[in-house]
């Protein structure tokens, strides 16, 4: 993996090789830019506080041995990545205004594809995450990961029923809860649809009797116009000598007919007079037959206008026209059934929930059962590592129990009626007894900084053994522990690094000793800049910096004598 990282360190190129390596450097030296870095790598939050002051922007760059055919590789493929001879390139920009931007294999992605690789890929663990050890759900978290499908099985089963559980049990609570608002919403929409009912409105009713309603208003002057239209077309039959359109028409028609057919375009006009004739004939009879059928009887407007009333009213409640009321009437209408349906709905809803409390307790015992049997064997995992971490008498376990509880939303489990979560009705306590003698005691009241690094360090390595990563990071770790458990320490991370990469920041030189390289991280100051470099140490240097790490004094022969030794140990035991 190769971190390249601008801003966080100044144009830094920390290689890190497979195996175990340390970075090592004084206090406030920017060590943990390794850890800021892959943070970034690995979809961290930004910071803009990285970005040097006068810069525009740090970046990170990475790039990590991915194998084909991988879950990591599959999910960068995906997001359109390319992968070059099994090297996945990842890169993240920062800017000083605190905008991100994620490159994956040559292709912009969102920063969250960078967080879903997070898990593939690297192991990340800082003196934060001991302290997340020691909260119950991390460690119900840890103990289920460890359990594997054992547990990952009926979890995703329980989670299912317990979901469809909390909406039955909220849509039954809503339902007899806000029995009388219900109740209420029904009468009022009974009402509305028996007064709607009562006038029975057609579809465009409304339209029409306004149409209507126009015309018979005007009833008089309606029939006075068609007369007039009437005479001028076809004739006043009380005036023989007057002059109408279709007369005039008609003699024009006679006058061209006569000679048609002496020229083409002459005959084509006589056609289209002929045309006219027949239209303002039939517009007369129209007009005629029009005033004939006007219909001016003022019981028939009384009627229209009482019937426009009453559809005046339905509109002023339940709609801006005869259409809006129809289809409010029929939405109405279903939820009236939905509402009158209350009785029955309860009665399905109360069976379900019954049945669903039932399979979530059966569910909840598969759990704990499987739980309880993990819990065995990853103590005694766990155990057995922390003897190998200059703990010979600590013992790990795990509580297991439920709590009693007579509300109504409890499930029935072994007899008892408990409290139910989303994952279970366990909660899970990792307890530890430091010494022969010692009661086990929860590790967050139980265990010192030094046995809580240790625990930590020995959950990891047995997680490696069943469910493993390519990289493992640990930031100051091993911070609270010194002289023996140092070494051993030191020693253990060696082992875990002949089957991952194994990466450590630390100040001890007991671990540092076993690490296959050492990183010197130094901070250097031109008075304006302060940047950060990285040297890798080997031969006579890795001995001053252990000796530093040692005594404080890189030129001390005692400290160098004993960095010697602890190089000699650690070889040795490789």
């Amino acid at each position: 993996m190769r971190i390249r990282s601008l801003g966080v360190i100044d144009d830094a190129v920390v290689e890190l090789s497979p195996g175990f390596t340390a970075v090592t450097g004084e206090t406030g030296a920017g060590k943990t830019m390794v850890v800021t870095s892959l943070g970034l790598l690995l979809g961290g939050r930004a910071d803009p506080a990285l970005v040097r002051i006068g810069a525009k922007n740090a970046v990170v760059e990475g790039r990590v041995a991915v194998p084909a055919g991988s879950t990591a590789a599959t999910r960068a493929e995906e997001a359109g990545a390319e992968l070059e001879d099994g090297v996945l390139l990842v890169s993240r920009t920062v800017s000083a205004e605190g905008r991100s931007r994620a490159h994956l294999g040559g292709r912009s992605v969102p920063v969250g594809v960078l967080a879903e690789l997070a898990d593939e890929l690297v192991a990340v663990h800082g003196q934060t995450d001991q302290q997340g050890l020691l909260k119950q759900g991390r460690q119900r978290q840890a103990l289920d990961r460890y359990a594997g499908d054992a547990v990952a099985v009926p979890l995703a089963k329980y989670a299912t029923v317990y979901r469809r559980l909390r909406a039955v049990s909220n849509e039954l609570d809503e339902i007899t809860t806000r029995a009388r608002e219900r109740a209420q919403e029904a009468d009022l929409l009974r009402f509305g649809l028996d007064e709607v009912a009562a006038v029975e409105p057609r579809e465009g009713e409304d339209v029409e009797l306004a149409e209507e309603a126009s015309r018979l208003g005007h009833a008089e002057a309606l029939a006075s116009a068609a007369a007039v239209a009437h005479a001028a077309l076809a004739g006043n039959p009380e005036d023989p000598e007057g002059v109408d359109a279709t007369t005039l028409v008609g003699g024009a028609f006679r006058a061209l007919e006569a000679v048609r057919s002496h020229d083409p375009a002459l005959a084509t006009l006589a056609e289209r007079i002929g045309e006219v004739q027949i239209l303002l004939t039939d517009v007369a009879a129209e007009l005629a037959g029009y005033a004939d059928d006007l219909d001016a009887d003022p019981l028939r407007l009384a009627a229209v206008e009482e019937r426009r009333a009453a559809l005046t009213a339905l509109t002023r409640k339940y709609g801006e026209d005869v259409s809006s009321v129809l289809a409010w009437a029929e939405t109405s209408s279903a939820r009236l059934l939905e509402l009158d349906g209350d009785d029955e709905r309860i009665g399905e809803l109360t069976a379900e929930r019954d049945a669903l409390r039932g399979e979530l307790g059966t569910l909840a015992q598969e759990l704990t059962n499987a739980r309880t049997e993990a819990a065995a064997r990853f103590a005694a995992a766990v155990t057995e590592e922390l003897a190998s971490l200059a703990m010979p008498h600590a013992r790990i376990s795990f509580d297991i129990r439920q709590t009693a509880t007579e509300a109504a939303d409890g499930v029935e489990v072994d007899g008892r009626t408990v409290t139910a979560g989303p994952h279970g009705v366990d909660e899970v306590e990792l307890l530890l007894a430091p010494h022969p003698g010692a009661p086990p005691r929860p590790i967050a009241k139980g265990a010192s900084g030094g046995e809580l690094s240790r625990v930590m360090l020995a959950v990891e390595v047995v997680f490696a053994g069943t469910d493993p990563v390519p990289t493992y990071l640990f930031d100051e770790v091993d911070a609270g522990v010194g002289g023996k458990a140092a070494v051993e320490i030191g020693r253990r991370l060696a082992k875990l690094a002949r089957s991952a990469q194994v990466v450590v920041v630390t100040h001890l030189p007991q671990v540092a000793a076993f690490a296959d390289r050492q990183l010197l991280v130094e901070k250097t100051n031109d008075g304006s800049v302060t940047r950060s470099g990285v040297t890798v140490l080997e031969g006579e240097d890795r001995v001053r910096e252990l000796s530093r790490m040692l005594a404080g004094q890189e030129d001390s022969e005692t400290a160098r004598a004993h960095a010697e030794e602890l190089l000699a140990a650690a070889r040795a035991d490789a």
